[in-house]
């Protein structure tokens, strides 16, 4: 079977390398891979944004039997539609369903509409009046841009003027281009916060094992928004009783509101959840799967990936069995010093022999004369599965010591807030 998967991030290559357990897969192109996943799939040079040139691909090959289209950017732009186009089964939503993250205000508004507990908010699409409901609002609150941002069009603003400013950037200076056009402004919620990644055939929802993102670039949850610093899971947070509000609350009856508007979803939803004094409420959703997330979810999943992508495909999803390790797991991302701002590429990179059940996933790295260089500001992500999540903590951080480049970073406290759950 010749699989092609979209994207070249740490997140495809946890894809494939679990895709590849199935026998039956025979070839694995990457588009466009990167120079990590050369090691576990065929490169191709083509854009994941490149709808053109990936049909042209798959047309040329003639052989292609399924996709997996992993990144938010085609899925919006309808590479699945264009692929099923052409007779090539996919694992994704179309379009129409990727609008739940591509498109905030949407998101926002169907929470309303069908009683899916979140924050309380605004749309604008006027800066002086978005700027004019900051006078009053409440104070922290947070701003979204509509649009697909790479993860960073989300700000917390801590007072008035910050809001503004950040008001400002979005919609005057058009810091993530068109994405910021439109803005949410939301009521700003504490708790702990939880990813819940599920497979979806748009009938049936299964959840897959709970994580806990660490989003700042700095220890001690400080510095700059970054795409994901490490993960661990599961997130003891996410409780027997959480998960069973959640899917009475806020999973099922997400998959019921896309079916009412024609907007059937089929592929991996994410809910970004926070769980507050008054329940878990959604923060976000992604039409994907997220990084790193899938870096430590995927490594616990026992049954075959490849099997229940098709069921979501051909919409059988409860036929199909998926079963989780009751293990636990840790990834670590090492980055490129200076990331989320500016940092150098191009730095060799030296990766050791890992030990233990540990995967390194590579995110941004190329293969320039034989050598594996970094090229990216997300570089790597080690992940390490083990008995109990403190020891995958130790052991993802002493394989994390094996790995060298020059300015190489990586935040020391990856998995601690979830270890100080677990042991109260």
């Amino acid at each position: 079977m010749n699989i092609m998967v979209i994207g070249g991030g740490g997140r495809e290559h946890a894809i494939i390398k679990k895709l590849a357990e199935n026998k039956d897969v025979t070839k694995i192109y990457a588009l466009p891979g990167n120079g990590g996943i050369a090691a576990d799939a065929e490169c191709v040079d083509i854009k994941a944004t490149d709808i053109d040139g990936i049909k042209a691909f798959a047309q040329e090959k003639g052989n292609i039997d399924y996709a997996v289209v992993a990144p938010d950017d085609p899925l919006a732009m309808g590479c699945v539609d264009t692929l099923e186009g052409i007779g090539i089964p996919c694992f994704g939503p179309n379009a129409k369903a990727a609008i739940i993250e591509s498109s905030k205000v949407f998101a926002k508004d169907l929470m309303k509409k069908y009683g899916i507990p979140t924050a309380q908010y605004e749309t604008f699409d006027d800066m002086a009046k978005a700027l004019e409901y900051l006078e009053t609002a409440p104070i922290p609150t947070v701003i979204k841009a509509d649009g697909l941002a790479l993860g960073k069009g989300v700000i917390i603003a801590e007072t008035r003027d910050d809001a503004k400013a950040a008001v400002r950037r979005m919609m005057e200076e058009k810091a993530f281009g068109e994405s910021g056009t439109r803005i949410v402004i939301e009521e700003f919620l504490t708790g702990p916060e939880v990813s819940v990644l599920s497979f979806t055939d748009g009938q049936t929802i299964v959840p897959m094992i709970s994580s806990q993102d660490h989003k700042r670039a700095l220890d001690g949850d400080q510095g700059l928004n970054t795409g994901g610093m490490g993960t661990v899971a599961p997130n003891p947070y996410y409780t027997e009783a959480v998960a069973a509000e959640c899917m009475e609350k806020i999973f099922l009856p997400t998959v019921r509101a896309m079916n009412e508007e024609g907007r059937t979803f089929k592929g991996c939803l994410y809910f970004g959840l926070m769980i507050t004094a008054d329940g878990p409420k959604v923060i976000e959703y992604n039409c994907r799967f997220g990084d790193p997330e899938t870096q430590v979810v995927l490594p616990l999943l026992q049954s075959d990936l490849l099997t229940i992508m098709q069921a979501v495909t051909e919409q059988r999803l409860a036929e199909v069995d998926v079963t989780f390790s009751e293990e636990s797991a840790c990834c670590v991302v090492v980055a490129s010093g200076g990331y989320p701002a500016s940092y150098e590429k191009g730095k060799v990179i030296t990766i050791g022999e890992p030990e233990g059940k540990t995967d390194i996933f590579i995110a941004g790295a190329k293969l320039e004369d034989g050598q594996l260089k970094t090229s990216g500001g997300r570089v790597l992500g080690v992940t390490s599965v083990a008995d109990t999540l403190e020891e995958a903590i130790q052991l993802s951080y002493r394989n994390v010591e094996k790995i060298t480049f020059e300015k190489a970073y990586y935040r020391k406290d990856i998995g601690r807030r979830a270890l100080e759950v677990e042991r109260s």
